[in-house]
């Protein structure tokens, strides 16, 4: 990860950890996938080159984040605004920083599935911290699933195992793109996954129901990058998200929900694209 470091951030004792892509340009936040964490933006932090300094951080449960005592919307939104007003902290990385030479600005924000709706429900609480929105296959309505759930295979994962192996096979299709991020555990005793199975099963409990009312409650220019093939946000529901809420742009790229992975290319163009306009 080419000029990425890592920084933690203390809450109520709790670590959040972050990522920060470096670079002169405009600050992005980008809010990662659930099973996820900040490294995944790498590649969109190099595409976006010199204009914008990616900060990714590993979300509540994620990464090298601590593990959190709820998965409520609410505390994943509490996370994201401490850490922005950490950011603007004058005396964190010097005053060349991009949020300490206009302190108290709002930022563009960017998130991915569970990110996205992280991110559209913080652009939601506080619009003074966001000025604009990048929404990727994040929907406004839950997908409706009749039999099993593609998110059981959770309830039976192991969080470590004794053998990298172990964990990649547990994860079965998954074990190819989280194989490269699993992480040893302290003493060399094992591996463990860049995300808890416990905090995942937590979040989808909670549930939101409609989020229509959030998606439409904030004003900031928008963006949605849609996957004209995924089964978690329809075409039908991707268009009418847009075509309800003003100021809101479309790019459809030809994949499922994984965007940011099935074309890192076409998604990167889309992103830049964008904010190139702000």
């Amino acid at each position: 990860m080419r000029g990425a470091t890592r920084h933690e951030l203390r809450i109520g004792g709790r670590a959040l950890s972050y990522l920060d892509f470096g670079g002169p340009g405009q600050p992005l936040l980008a809010l990662h996938g659930g099973m996820s964490e900040g490294a995944h933006f790498a590649g969109l932090a190099t595409a976006l080159g010199d204009e914008w300094r990616v900060i990714a951080p590993d979300q509540r449960g994620h990464g090298d984040s601590d593990l959190a005592a709820d998965y409520r919307r609410e505390g994943y939104v509490s996370d994201a605004v401490a850490l922005l007003e950490h950011l603007q902290r004058p005396d964190l990385q010097g005053p060349d920083h991009p949020l300490h030479r206009d302190p108290g600005a709002p930022v563009a924000v960017l998130g991915f599935s569970l990110g996205g709706i992280n991110a559209f429900h913080l652009a939601a609480a506080r619009p003074d911290l966001v000025r604009a929105l990048v929404n990727v296959d994040a929907p406004v309505e839950s997908p409706r699933t009749d039999g099993p759930s593609f998110w059981d295979f959770l309830h039976d994962l192991p969080y470590t195992a004794r053998t990298r192996e172990e964990l990649v096979t547990a994860l079965g299709p998954l074990g190819e793109g989280v194989g490269p991020f699993l992480r040893p555990l302290p003493g060399g005793e094992g591996w463990r996954l860049p995300f808890h199975p416990r905090a995942t099963l937590a979040t989808l409990a909670e549930g939101d129901g409609s989020r229509w009312d959030v998606w439409l409650a904030s004003t900031c220019p928008a963006l949605l990058v849609h996957g004209r093939r995924s089964a978690v946000l329809p075409q039908e529901l991707a268009d009418a998200m847009v075509a309800r809420r003003p100021g809101t742009s479309y790019a459809g790229l030809d994949t499922e929900h994984f965007v940011p992975f099935q074309d890192p290319q076409g998604f990167a163009e889309a992103v830049r694209t964008f904010l190139a306009d702000l």
